[in-house]
């Protein structure tokens, strides 16, 4: 009977906040630094018993480790490229407490050029053996769309090449800078560079030129949608579903859009089958409800502009241009969270300085 007792009596610890997870980890993470310090089996002995704690606060979390120093090792947590889990890698660091032997960094930073040589699919990354091109595109002085040449490039490994290379850049200009700083990129070979070929180690300063004349550009801008007009669309899909769509007809207009290009795509799915792929009444007013307090927590005047909506075939979709990631990420997860036994609402960030995604809506 003592035996059970101590089976199913054992407290299984919850992880409900940062706090959670690091009293948490600091009771373990004798053992996590010697299989780090030891070169044992990370994978299995570290990483596969912090990522489940890290689960319980948000899925989305990545990690990479190594010897930082003799005596420190250096756990990096990483959103894996996802921008709407950035803000959360950047809150929980700033939240671990100072434990001896350890280093703990939010996102993957840029490291010295000379210090990285990716390898896979059998090619090679590294500095002598990649460049860049660049060519404003007519129309859009803003955007920043990059050509990577790469020396060995081979059409029929674009796939594994393309990942070789945004991995490289990953580590050379630094996870938070790869996300922010370009819009576009192709990868190619030398046969097809549209333009002078130029050093790979150049990129970095050009990318921070380009950055601070676009902070000077657009630092203040701000637009009041608050008397903008609003039009009503109204379509019948090939199913021959309907699909209606309020949009801010003004706010589509505007000469300042890059100032806001962090696009919010917000989806609630709801059973519109026997609806001609409308809500019925009551999921109608729960999806107006939430609506309501997207709109409150993100104001017009902070940097979140309401492009409007989209309602068809189950989906509604609801749309926000804004000047940064983070709060937005925040505030959409809570509201996920908040709902989830209600409605299924599912969410991405993502970067567009023009809002060409949302020209389907303009006038001709």
């Amino acid at each position: 009977m003592g035996f059970l007792k101590n089976i199913f009596g054992k407290k299984v610890e919850t992880i409900k906040t940062y706090r959670d997870f690091w009293n948490w980890f600091q009771k373990n993470e004798r053992a996590f630094f010697n299989v780090v310090k030891t070169k044992g089996n990370v994978e299995k002995d570290f990483f596969d018993k912090v990522s489940p704690k890290l689960a319980e606060l948000k899925d989305g979390f990545f990690m990479v480790t190594g010897m930082f120093d003799k005596d420190t090792v250096e756990l990096v947590l990483t959103a894996d490229g996802t921008i709407a889990n950035f803000v959360f890698i950047e809150e929980i660091v700033a939240a671990a407490p100072a434990i001896k032997g350890w280093k703990f960094t939010a996102l993957k930073t840029a490291l010295d050029i000379k210090d990285i040589r990716i390898d896979m699919a059998g090619f090679s990354f590294n500095k002598d053996n990649i460049h860049f091109c660049y060519e404003e595109q007519p129309g859009l002085p803003d955007e920043i769309d990059i050509t990577i040449v790469y020396d060995d490039f081979v059409e029929e490994h674009k796939t594994a090449i393309t990942n070789g290379v945004f991995i490289f850049l990953d580590n050379f200009i630094g996870e938070l800078n790869f996300a922010a700083t370009i819009d576009n990129i192709t990868v190619t070979g030398k046969a097809n560079a549209p333009g002078e070929l130029i050093k790979i180690e150049k990129l970095k300063d050009f990318l921070t030129w380009r950055e601070k004349e676009f902070v000077e550009k657009y630092e203040g801008v701000r637009h009041d949608t608050e008397h903008d007009n609003y039009s009503m669309l109204e379509a019948k899909l090939e199913s021959g579903h309907a699909l209606v769509a309020m949009i801010n007809t003004d706010l589509l207009e505007w000469d300042g859009k890059a100032s806001h290009p962090w696009i919010l795509n917000i989806e609630m799915k709801y059973d519109g089958e026997n609806n001609n792929g409308m809500p019925d009444d009551d999921t109608y007013k729960l999806m107006g409800a939430i609506e309501d307090e997207m709109l409150l927590a993100l104001k017009d005047y902070e940097g979140n502009l309401n492009i409007g909506r989209q309602t068809a075939d189950g989906i509604r979709e609801v749309y926000f241009a804004c000047k940064d990631f983070r709060k937005p990420s925040k505030v959409l997860h809570n509201i996920q969270t908040q709902y989830t036994d209600k409605i299924e609402i599912t969410y991405e960030i993502y970067k567009d300085k023009y809002w060409q995604s949302f020209e389907r809506f303009r006038g001709e």
